[in-house]
């Protein structure tokens, strides 16, 4: 079995023609700022409405853990929604939460026949979880995920600014190219 590919680009999640993107989502599902309005904002009404029916089912969800919607008007398919934690320290369970992030998003694409998936940079902006200690953690989830399963074939991290992509592509083994690659230069099958 060979490993999906995984990258690290700087752009917006909500253009991404990929078969699942995942929202740094609060527990309550019901949108709110940063990647999780924008995402809303661009998917529409049905995404919002897939996240009600949720939460009538089971009440929102808890941090670590995450559920599935429908991506409305995005070009994605799915819009996977996990809840980060919050930073208070590193020393209540942070980085164990945020990599089960990862780990039951990509579950739940994989469960779902999901090819690609788009992350953002989870637990790194209100929640104040440091970028670096984050990129950490996130990729070394996401290849643990890849070396035992081969439904997931592409992880993009899709990085906000030019520190997180620099810290994701370092713990990539990358350097950055002359030119970053643009979420709008990819059509993904």
């Amino acid at each position: 079995m060979r490993p999906g590919i995984i990258q690290a680009i700087k752009g917006n999640i909500t253009i991404l023609a990929v078969d699942a993107i995942v929202n740094a989502a609060n527990s309550s599902l019901m949108g709110g700022g940063g990647v999780d309005g924008a995402i809303h904002r661009a998917g529409g009404p049905a995404i919002l409405e897939g996240c009600r029916a949720i939460v009538a089912r089971q009440g929102g969800c808890k941090t670590g853990e995450a559920v599935i919607t429908t991506a409305g008007k995005l070009q994605a398919e799915y819009v996977i929604h996990t809840v980060g934690p919050v930073w208070n320290g590193g020393d209540k369970g942070e980085a164990e939460l945020l990599a089960a992030c990862y780990r039951n998003s990509l579950a739940l694409a994989a469960s779902h026949g999901c090819h690609t998936i788009a992350f953002p940079n989870i637990s790194t902006g209100v929640y104040g979880y440091p970028k670096d200690q984050a990129a950490a953690v996130a990729v070394s989830a996401v290849r643990e995920f890849l070396n035992t399963n081969d439904i997931i074939r592409q992880v993009i991290f899709v990085c906000f600014d030019d520190e997180s992509l620099k810290l994701v592509s370092a713990q990539l083994g990358e350097e950055l190219p002359a030119s970053d690659a643009s979420a709008a230069d990819l059509a993904l099958p």
